[in-house]
């Protein structure tokens, strides 16, 4: 079986972000993998489309919408 399988990893344990279809305490072999620097990449994306959109300081127009 080879599939991706997201998880976090929290006070010493990779904890699934998804329901995994194994046996229970089956043994497991992974080679871990950082997904932040993929988001934070989509991130810069969205920012340098919005930057490049000419409206450079949203900042000052953030009430605009309330009600």
């Amino acid at each position: 079986m080879s599939k991706t399988i997201h998880a976090v990893f929290e006070h010493g344990v990779f904890r699934p972000l998804e329901n995994v279809s194994l046996p229970e305490a089956c043994e497991v072999e992974f080679e871990p993998r950082l997904v932040q620097a993929k988001q934070m990449t989509e991130i810069y994306r969205v920012l340098q489309e919005r930057y490049a959109s000419g409206d450079h300081d949203v900042a000052e127009r953030h009430n605009e919408h309330q009600p």
